[in-house]
C-alpha cells in the first residue's frame, strides 16, 4: 500500500497517503512470530525505498488494548475498565487535575506504564505507530475502547500517550513533533483546535451521512480542513477522486505541498530516512513476565462490586481458598477470546483457548484456591445437577459475544444466552457470585434479587488470575464505576450531572473489600 500518482506529467509524492497499516486483525501470517512481523514490515519498507524518491513508509497498527494483533503479546484489560483504576489515599487530595471519590483517584501512571510496554511491544515487531482510544455511548460497538463518559477521567488517562510516546521534555520546541527515541506526535486529546473546532462544529464527527453518500464531498471537505494522512481501505477510489480534484483546481496543489511537506517533517524528526529498516533487538520482550504481572495488577484495579450478600455485615466475598467443592460455570469462565474481546488477533476476536497465551477465569481460580478444595467446571449445569453435588457456593462467569465497532451496535445490552439460564439454575440452587464479562454496562436488574455477589471484570485480557486474586482475598475490590450503571436501556442516555439520573448504580459506585491475609 505504497500510494502514487501523477498530476500535471509529473510525479508527486502524496504524503498522506504513504502509510501501511494492519487494519482489523490483518496480520503476515497466522501465529505470526515478532520476527515474521519485521520481516514483512522490512520488505514493505523495501519496496517503498526502492522508489525514484526513495521516501521511507509509515508503519501502523491498532494496539487498543496492548500489542493485541500479535500472538503471545500480553492483553490488558480494554480501556472501558483501565478508566476505573484508584490508588486509595490516607489523605484529602485537592486538586482541580484529580477527580476524587470516597478518598479516592485515577491512576494515570498504571496507564502510563501499559503505555509504554505496549510501545515497547510494537517496536519489537518492527511497527513505528498506533492508533488511540475515544469517547463511546454504552449503545455503540466501540463503547469498551473508552475510558469513561466523564471528560475529566478521559483526560487523566491520555497518560497512555505519554507511556507510548515517552515524556515531553520542557526545552521541547513549539510546532516541531516530538519524538523520545523512536517515537512522535502530540496529545491529541487536548487538542481543541482538533477535537471542538475542527471534529465536533466543522465536521459535527461525520461528513455526509451515510457514509459514502457523498465521496467526493468528503475528500474535498476533509483534505481541505487540512487532514495531512487518510486511512481508507479502498484507496484506489480515493486516489483517483483526490487527482481528478486537483487537475480541476478544486483542491489546490498547495494544500498537496502542505500535506506533504508536514508528513516528511514527521519521518525525518522520526530518524526514518537515516534508520529507515526495523531491527531485532526487541523480539524477546513480546509476552514478558513483567508486562503480564502488569495487566494482572490492571485487571485487579478494574473490578468493580456492586452487590456483596444480603446485608453489609453478611458479605459473601472475599471467597474462603479452603472450601469442601466449589462450583464454577458459564460460558466465560474457560474461554480465553471471550475474556480479551474485540481487536484482539483478529478485528471481532476470537473464541476459545488457542488465539494466545493467557490464563481463564477458571485456571485462575483453580491456581489459587486450596489443595484440598475440589472445583468443578460445568459450562451451563441444570438446576437438579448443581442441587445434588451440595457445592459449597458458585462462580458464575457470564458476559457479552464478541463485537467490535458497529457489529456491536446493540440496543438491547443484555447478556448473551445462555447466560441468563445459567444464573437462574445455579443461583436457584446454592449461594452464587456472578462475574459479568462485558465490554460496557448491561441489564442486569432482571437477575440481581437472584445473585448473592455480583462482579463486573469488563473485558481483562489475557490475565485472568488478576480476577482470582480479588475473588479469594488476595486483594481487595477497589474499583469505581467510570460508568452509569443503568437499570434498562430506556434509561440512556444517561450520564453522571444529567437532570434526571437515577441509576441503580451510578457513576462511582463501587463496593470495597480487604484482603483477607
Amino acid at each position: 500500500m505504497v500510494f502514487f500518482n501523477e498530476l500535471g506529467g509529473n510525479w508527486r509524492f502524496y504524503g498522506f497517503c504513504r502509510e501501511c497499516l494492519s487494519g482489523r486483525g490483518s496480520v503476515p501470517a497466522i501465529k505470526a512470530t515478532p520476527e515474521t512481523w519485521i520481516k514483512m514490515v522490512n520488505t514493505i519498507q523495501k519496496g517503498s525505498l526502492s522508489t525514484r524518491l526513495q521516501i521511507p513508509m509509515i508503519y501502523g497498527i491498532d494496539a487498543v488494548h496492548g500489542h493485541t494483533n500479535v500472538y503471545k503479546a500480553t492483553i490488558f484489560p480494554h480501556n472501558v475498565g483501565l478508566g476505573l483504576t484508584i490508588k486509595l489515599l490516607s489523605y484529602v487530595v485537592l486538586s482541580v487535575l484529580l477527580l476524587k471519590w470516597n478518598g479516592a483517584f485515577r491512576d494515570p501512571q498504571l496507564i502510563k506504564k501499559i503505555g509504554d510496554a505496549t510501545a515497547l511491544k510494537v517496536r519489537a515487531t518492527g511497527i513505528f505507530y498506533v492508533f488511540a482510544p475515544c469517547i463511546a455511548d454504552p449503545r455503540w460497538g466501540r463503547c469498551y475502547e473508552s475510558y469513561s463518559e466523564d471528560h475529566k477521567i478521559v483526560r487523566l488517562m491520555t497518560e497512555i500517550i505519554a507511556g507510548l510516546q515517552g515524556d515531553i521534555p520542557g526545552n521541547s520546541k513549539k510546532g516541531v513533533p516530538f519524538v523520545s527515541g523512536n517515537w512522535n506526535g502530540k496529545k491529541m486529546h487536548a487538542n481543541r483546535d482538533l477535537v471542538t473546532g475542527f471534529l465536533k462544529n466543522k465536521l459535527k464527527f461525520r461528513i455526509n451521512s451515510p457514509p459514502h453518500a457523498n465521496y467526493s464531498y468528503s475528500v474535498e471537505a476533509g483534505v481541505g480542513a487540512g487532514i495531512d494522512m487518510i486511512m481508507v481501505s479502498n484507496f484506489t477510489e480515493f486516489i483517483d477522486v483526490l487527482t481528478y480534484q486537483v487537475k480541476h483546481n478544486i483542491i489546490p496543489m498547495s494544500r498537496i505541498d502542505d500535506a506533504v511537506k508536514r508528513i516528511l517533517r514527521v519521518k525525518f524528526v522520526m530518524g526514518l530516512f537515516e534508520n529507515p529498516m526495523a531491527d531485532y533487538s526487541l523480539v524477546n520482550q513480546l509476552g514478558s513476565q513483567e508486562h503480564r504481572e502488569l495487566a494482572r495488577e490492571a485487571v485487579r484495579k478494574t473490578l468493580v462490586l456492586l452487590k456483596n450478600g444480603e446485608s453489609a455485615d453478611k458479605p459473601l466475598l472475599p471467597l474462603p481458598k479452603k472450601a469442601t467443592k466449589i462450583l464454577v460455570s458459564g460460558t466465560h469462565a474457560d474461554n480465553l477470546g471471550y475474556q480479551c474481546g474485540g481487536w484482539t488477533i483478529t478485528w471481532q476476536g476470537l473464541g476459545g483457548n488457542d488465539l494466545t497465551s493467557g490464563t481463564t477465569t477458571l485456571q485462575a481460580i483453580k491456581n489459587n484456591v486450596d489443595p484440598t478444595t475440589r472445583v468443578v467446571y460445568s459450562e451451563n449445569p441444570d438446576s437438579d445437577f448443581v442441587k445434588s453435588n451440595k457445592f459449597s457456593f458458585a462462580i458464575v462467569v457470564v458476559g457479552e459475544p464478541l463485537y467490535g465497532e458497529i457489529f456491536g451496535d446493540s440496543l438491547n445490552l443484555t447478556l448473551s444466552e445462555p447466560g441468563p439460564r445459567t444464573i437462574y439454575n445455579v443461583c436457584g440452587a446454592v449461594k452464587c457470585i456472578v462475574v459479568v464479562i462485558s465490554g460496557r454496562p448491561v441489564v442486569m436488574q432482571p437477575y440481581f434479587s437472584s445473585v448473592n455477589a455480583l462482579v463486573v471484570a469488563w473485558l481483562p485480557g489475557t490475565e485472568g488470575q488478576g480476577v482470582a486474586d480479588v475473588l479469594l482475598g488476595d486483594y481487595g475490590f477497589t474499583g469505581k464505576l467510570a460508568r452509569t450503571w443503568f437499570k434498562t436501556v430506556d434509561q440512556l442516555p444517561m450520564n453522571v450531572g444529567d437532570p434526571h439520573y437515577h441509576p441503580p448504580f451510578p457513576f462511582g459506585f463501587g463496593l470495597t473489600t480487604k484482603p483477607t491475609e
